[in-house]
């Protein structure tokens, strides 16, 4: 969520005028959010520590002189459709601002299915709603 929709939120609950029903409303709203954003924290933390292990089983398989060290790795990588390309050079995947976003946009997809992001909140506050003075 960003400042200006926090802010329009803040403008909208310091409205005399607004409605219970309005505010019950923003508050089911914001409970949505905060779940989809914990689950979201739940989701990156588990991938996270996924590519971490894969990343410690390489570094220890190489160490004992296994023939694929990267299998964990690039196990890992696979699940989420992140293995390199064929051709695909290290410094451009390294300089590919594109990968990292397809990555994003692969974990977003799992986390945000059917939801209209920033629309219900939107909805809330009017324009001509004013801040209290």
């Amino acid at each position: 969520m960003s400042r200006s929709e926090f802010d329009d939120i803040r403008a909208f609950l310091s409205d005399e005028t607004t409605h219970a029903a309005d505010l019950l409303r923003v508050a089911r709203t914001l409970i949505d959010d905060l779940e989809q954003a914990r689950m979201r924290e739940a989701m990156l933390s588990t991938y996270y520590l996924r590519l971490l292990t894969a990343a410690r089983a390489s570094v220890a398989a190489q160490a004992d002189g296994a023939p694929d060290p990267l299998a964990f790795v690039k196990h890992e990588l696979g699940e989420h459709g992140q293995l390199p390309g064929d051709g695909e050079t290290v410094s451009r995947i390294l300089a590919d601002a594109r990968t990292a976003a397809a990555l994003l946009a692969c974990l977003e997809q799992g986390s945000s299915a059917g939801r209209a992001r920033g629309l219900r909140l939107r909805r809330c506050v009017g324009t001509g709603r004013r801040l209290s003075h």
